[in-house]
């Protein structure tokens, strides 16, 4: 576009792309927890709130989604989700044991049906001994808490991205609606 004036009259903008629909395991976790009437919320390390945002973008995601913290920094997640200061001095903030309190806490935090954990190491570089791509999947709902182990691969986006569309399957597993994503353990 040429440059204009500021006293000529703006030109008119080129149309505006579609909108992107949600990846399909947002849709189908937000059908899954309507149909039952329950909600989630997501402590989330590696993926810094975008479980919460891929999630939102679903028409009617309030109705699912109570909200989510965005636990980065190991101390936030004792302060926002409830997770013990020994058993992250004991366990360290990339665990399956850290998962599955971030994902009890973070339940109790938003008075959620479902609490939702993910920790886990983005790369490009290891953390704590344990390679990028190497990620916790915690779960929590009624009467259960299970921890998935996944080794995913990619750049930092990609493996951020799958750690999201595989929680969300995770739990779509853990409320009967989905496929298996990894080694599930209580």
């Amino acid at each position: 576009m040429p440059p204009r004036s500021p006293s000529e009259p703006p030109s008119e903008q080129p149309p505006a792309p579609p909108p992107e629909d949600p990846p399909a395991p947002a849709a189908q976790l937000h059908a899954a927890l309507l149909e039952r009437g329950q909600t989630v919320a997501v402590a989330e390390s590696l993926t810094a709130g975008l479980f919460c945002a891929t999630l939102a973008d679903v028409p009617g995601a309030s109705a699912t989604l109570r909200g989510g913290a965005v636990v980065y920094a190991t101390d936030l997640k004792t302060a926002l989700a409830g997770v013990p200061a020994e058993l992250l001095a004991a366990n360290g903030p990339v665990s399956p044991q850290t998962a599955a309190a971030l994902a009890a806490g973070i339940r109790v935090m938003c008075s959620a049906d479902w609490g939702v954990g993910l920790t886990g190491v983005a790369g490009p570089d290891p953390v704590d001994g344990h390679d990028p791509g190497r990620v916790y999947v915690g779960v929590a709902g009624p009467g259960q808490v299970l921890v998935w182990q996944l080794d995913l691969t990619g750049d930092r986006a990609e493996v951020r991205r799958q750690s999201v569309v595989r929680a969300m399957q995770a739990l779509l597993e853990s409320l009967g609606g989905g496929p298996s994503t990894g080694n599930a353990a209580p």
